[in-house]
């Protein structure tokens, strides 16, 4: 099976039905979406039976009843969710409950685009979370992927970036990834030459180019500092 055919089970809930057919037709477009479900409600969804095994979650989160905060709450097992609300203000409550992403209404295509890139690539990490391992050895992290054991040092990763449960690993030439939270990660003595900028990077001080108030640039890439971590870059300056 190709990485194109894969298919991951997708539900929707939105109360609002132009906003509800509209989260319809852009999933439709994704190529890696099956749409198993779409709801009028969050207890609808939670009813349906594939509640629990679907893969992605895209919901609306003012909702009469139950909102979609509390149905993500109750559906932790779902690997991925997506919020998709017209009230920025629920963005906070929203990554409490391990949301992937949060697009604010109305939606608009390139937005929904950059967070199906996500989605995808967090997913085939879940689907490949079972073959990878890591330990560690000095100054050396050792990925087990598959049959093969790759030896990476630490000095050629440039950051961490967590997902959910997992962490990727990120040189130069690709991503790796262990099944691990990135603030556990942190704890292990190697990784404490890292750098937390944000709740979902930590970056290794001499791969950083550039500060700003808002991101910094690691090699070539943007990424963003987090408001509660910009102590933390006051003494890279």
């Amino acid at each position: 099976m190709t990485a194109t055919s894969v298919k991951f089970s997708c539900l929707i809930a939105d109360d609002n039905e132009i906003d509800r057919l509209t989260t319809v037709a852009y999933a439709r477009a994704i190529p890696f979406l099956q749409i198993d479900g779409v709801f009028d409600s969050a207890e609808a969804l939670l009813k349906s039976p594939g509640a629990t095994s679907a893969d992605v979650l895209l919901l609306d989160i003012d909702m009469p009843g139950l909102s979609g905060i509390e149905l993500r709450s109750q559906l932790q097992k779902v690997p991925a969710c997506i919020f998709i609300t017209s009230f920025a203000d629920y963005a906070l409550d929203s990554f409490e409950v391990s949301a992937l992403d949060f697009l604010v209404k109305p939606l608009s295509s390139d937005r929904f685009a950059r967070a199906m890139m996500r989605l995808r690539e967090y997913l085939t990490i879940v689907q490949k979370a079972a073959l990878f391992e890591y330990s560690l050895g000095g100054d050396v992290v050792f990925i087990k992927e598959g049959h093969q054991q790759i030896k990476i040092p630490l000095f050629e990763v440039m950051y961490l970036e967590a997902l959910k449960d997992y962490t990727s690993i990120v040189t130069r030439e690709r991503k790796y990834c262990v099944l691990k939270p990135l603030g556990r990660l942190l704890e292990d003595s190697p990784f404490h030459k890292f750098v937390r900028i944000h709740r979902s990077y930590a970056v290794q001080k001499n791969f950083i180019r550039q500060i700003g108030s808002k991101e910094i640039l690691v090699n070539d890439i943007v990424l963003p500092v987090g408001r509660s971590y910009k102590e933390e870059l006051v003494n890279l300056r």
